[in-house]
């Protein structure tokens, strides 16, 4: 599935990289907050799900090679987070609902694809 379709699925809200929406396969994914635990136990492809909005989290997404990265609760990214994603080409989706709430129907949405 691509990122394209979980976007629309989701009704997720890009704030950068759009056109890599369309092209960009989402193969797993990934829940979770702290940047050591992501780096060591997400796998390239995954789509990564978390509430931090600093600029790490690009840093994380393109050393693991995550497709890229939905920011949940409401939550902005800063604008550091965001040029740095566009330099390194990382889309960044946000949210209001839950983490619980996107992971689950992400889960759902790959096991159907």
């Amino acid at each position: 599935m691509n990122l394209e379709t979980l976007a629309e699925a989701l009704g997720l809200k890009c704030k950068c990289c759009w056109e890599k929406l369309k092209t960009t396969e989402v193969k797993g994914g990934y829940a979770g907050d702290l940047l050591s635990d992501v780096m060591a136990n997400s796998n390239a492809g995954d789509i990564w799900v978390t509430r931090q909005v600093h600029q790490n989290i690009v840093a994380v997404a393109s050393l693991k090679g995550h497709a890229g990265i939905v920011i949940v609760q409401g939550a902005s990214p800063d604008k550091d987070t965001l040029d740095r994603a566009g330099r390194e080409g990382i889309p960044i989706m946000v949210t209001d609902m839950s983490k619980f709430e996107v992971v689950g129907k992400i889960y759902q949405l790959l096991s159907e694809a």
